[in-house]
């Protein structure tokens, strides 16, 4: 009995053993069923690395792919930089400080490690786990180098084991000598300049031996983020690192304290950049349209709308890693860039722009004072053809392109994309019955007078401020701004609750990019295309990375474009736009000008193309005589000699009917068109990007001094020189004050 026992006992033993046996065979089973093409994958990735690495030699960190952007007919524009193989700088002739202040900042372990540093990982983790955002990379000065040479610059698992990899096998087959070397060749210093040879000769005039331990130190600043520390555009923010790189070196035993000290109070001055090439204007927008695609390519959402700064500090942080990211990315890559830039149309905007403020000749810091920005678009494609940021001068460096850098109070030309075409689209037609009447607390006309009872044409052409004051009153500022929000207007969304934007009143203002984009949407039936003047990029392969062509959303409807379009062109024919047709085709538009007439512009379009064009100082001051109308006038007829004169579609009609008012002359009534009220407000926000729901307790407004958007790469582009950001306009005290308590402004 006691063994039948013993051997049961000894059964049931035997059968848990062999249920947990197969219960581990089952899960090794699964795991190499889930996680085998891992497996597999990373062991492709390995191979590949190996293979990537065992083809280089040292000529492969000497050469990298240019990437050149064409025009519309196919000839070259532009690089995006200079070839950095002709300042190619051998180690023997890097100071060591200058090496060690990459080192300290960068891979503290660099002589240490095998490519990877795990120690490194760790101290990166914990840190930014305290920190709950990336405050702290843990990348080596390897890993850098196989991403800059070898890899693409895209945010995938995969990338990053195949770049750790890479990393191993560079640190088998190259001396840390020669990494090194590689590494301070191929990193980026902004503004097209790639190594420390060409920062060296970029920034200071000098061969990098010659450079001081300040100017090292200095220059070492820029690569960390290329952007936020661009000398030409944050030029405190690069002395602040510097002085951090001088104290890790004095705190490491590198240099000495009296070097320490002579470096700390030694003034940098840096020498003139390059003389800026005939089309600036043109290179530095098609550079910067360039690296947004590829940035929205790479999966990057833009955000026009924000909760609070806290919000809109957050997503401008995003934006700037991502914009230096994808213009290395361009710099090295070996990039196609097709534009929409059309030269001769070019030329024919520029010499408008010139010809018309040719007698303004004062300059303040050797640049004129009076300026004029313009940008014109294709209404076929959406695209822009010419883009005009500055009066011609010969000035070194690329110069402020205000065309779409610059943000200026919009006057009344604003009123027909955030007021009229919404209230169209409520059932109105361009002879409804509006009242131009005083309103307490509330803007004046520009003329002093109020007309009482007016059709809203006569309210358009005359550009009354009290009915669009109302109008927007009535649909609200938050319905308003939406459309312009969802137009890619960047500067507008902390002043969504404020009536004051019915006639132009912002904090910062709108571009003159942005201005055009939106009235082409009212020329193409209210479809709205992201302004751009990329058609395609392609890879060094030839393979299609961006194609912009399909890019239409619906805004307003056609209907009420239409009828928009038809008091448009009574506004040209009769309105505060006389004087801008051209002989040769059909136009509309809408003058806008604001308070002590700081700022003039004009926005119109034919059948062919839309142009926005503005005029005013830097520094704001009263303008003698306004010339966007003129400058319009000139370019339009121009661009539409040879093109046949082509009208406008008529929007639907009932049938004739008598004037309601003698302000007008024979309108007719038309047929009222369902449509939504309101405007679904722009809100794409990034899967990394953590809303905040705290709005702002008081806003700011109207501020007619020249504004950069600070802090983003729409300011803060490689190209941007010292000159011009010594003319950039400053903040006007009065800007902090409530949108209210300005509406009194005298806006046409």
């Amino acid at each position: 009995m006691a063994k039948k026992k013993l051997s049961k006992k000894k059964r049931r033993i035997r059968l848990i053993r062999r249920i947990i046996l197969l219960t581990i065979l089952l899960a090794i089973a699964i795991g190499l069923l889930v996680f085998s093409p891992k497996i597999i994958k990373i062991i492709g990735l390995a191979q590949e690395a190996k293979s990537l690495v065992s083809k280089s030699t040292v000529d492969t960190f000497r050469e990298s792919g240019t990437t050149v952007i064409y025009d519309t007919d196919g000839n070259e524009l532009c690089t995006m930089r200079e070839s950095k193989d002709m300042y190619y700088v051998e180690m023997d002739n890097i100071p060591d400080t200058l090496a060690q202040a990459f080192i300290v900042m960068e891979d503290k372990d660099f002589y240490s490690h095998k490519g990877i540093d795990f120690k490194a990982i760790i101290r990166a983790i914990i840190a930014n786990t305290e920190n709950d955002e990336i405050v702290q990379g843990a990348s080596t000065i390897t890993q850098q180098l196989a991403k800059n040479i070898f890899l693409s610059q895209d945010v995938t698992w995969e990338r990053k084991v195949k770049e750790m990899f890479v990393a191993r096998d560079l640190e088998k087959k190259y001396s840390k000598k020669q990494i090194l070397e590689f590494y301070l060749n191929n990193i980026y210093f902004s503004n097209g300049y790639y190594g420390v040879g060409a920062a060296a000769k970029g920034y200071f005039g000098k061969d990098v031996s010659e450079l001081t331990l300040s100017e090292q130190a200095f220059i070492a600043a820029i690569p960390n983020n290329p952007t936020r520390y661009n000398p030409l555009t944050n030029f405190d923010n690069t002395i602040e690192r510097r002085d951090n790189i001088l104290a890790r070196l004095y705190n490491e035993d590198i240099i000495s304290s009296m070097n320490y000290y002579t470096a700390i109070d030694s003034d940098i001055e840096l020498s003139k950049q390059p003389v800026a090439s005939k089309n600036n204007s043109v290179e530095t927008y098609a550079r910067h349209c360039a690296t947004e695609s590829m940035m929205q390519a790479g999966g990057f959402i833009f955000r026009t709308n924000f909760y609070s700064d806290d919000d809109y500090e957050e997503y401008r942080k995003l934006y700037e890693e991502s914009y230096t990211l994808y213009q290395q990315k361009l710099m090295s890559g070996g990039y196609s860039v097709y534009t929409s830039i059309n030269m001769d149309l070019q030329e024919k905007l520029q010499a408008a722009v010139d010809d018309n403020l040719e007698n303004y000749t004062s300059m303040k810091d050797g640049i004129y004072e009076m300026q004029s920005a313009a940008t014109c678009i294709d209404n076929t494609t959406g695209n822009v053809v010419a883009i005009v940021g500055s009066r011609t001068q010969e000035l070194e460096g690329y110069t402020l392109n205000r065309a779409y850098q610059s943000y200026r109070q919009p006057g009344s030309s604003i009123k027909p994309i955030i007021d009229y075409i919404p209230y169209l689209q409520k059932g109105n037609t361009p002879d409804t019955i509006v009242a131009d009447e005083y309103i307490q607390d509330g803007p004046k006309n520009a003329d002093g007078t109020y007309m009482g009872n007016i059709t809203l044409r006569t309210a358009v052409s005359l550009s009354r401020n009290t009915v669009a004051w109302n109008i927007l009153k009535e649909l609200t500022p938050k319905v308003g701004s939406s459309y312009l929000l969802n137009q890619g207007f960047h500067k507008i969304w902390m002043d969504k609750d404020y009536n004051a934007i019915s006639i132009g009143g912002f904090t910062y203002g709108v571009s003159t990019e942005e201005m055009a984009g939106a009235y082409a949407t009212i020329a193409n039936d209210g479809k709205y295309r992201r302004v751009t003047c990329i058609v395609a990029v392609y890879d060094n392969r030839g393979k299609t990375v961006i194609d912009t062509s399909n890019r239409e959303e619906n805004i307003y409807d056609s209907e009420s474009c239409r009828m928009m379009t038809d008091m448009l062109k009574t506004v040209v024919s009769e309105g505060t736009g006389r004087g801008a047709a051209p002989d040769d085709a059909i136009v509309a538009g809408k003058t806008g000008t604001t308070n002590s007439n700081y700022d003039s512009w004009f926005c119109g379009y034919s059948a062919y193309y839309t142009l926005a064009v503005w005029q005013g100082y830097d520094y704001p001051a009263s303008i003698p005589q306004n010339a966007t109308i003129k400058i319009f006038r000139k370019f339009m007829d121009q661009a539409h000699k040879g093109l046949a004169k082509k009208d406008f579609a008529k929007y639907n009609q009932k049938g004739n009917q008598e004037e309601t008012q003698t302000e007008t002359e024979s309108e007719t009534e038309t047929e009222t068109q369902s449509a939504s009220e309101t405007q679904t407000e722009t809100q794409s926000v990034s899967q990394t990007q953590s809303v905040k729901q705290t709005q702002k307790g008081s806003q700011s407004q109207t501020q007619a001094s020249s504004q950069r958007e600070t802090g983003t790469a729409r300011d803060a582009d490689e190209t941007v020189s010292v000159n011009q950001d010594n003319t950039a306009g400053r903040n006007n005290p009065d800007a902090d004050r409530p949108a209210e308590t300005k509406s009194d402004n005298l806006i046409n």
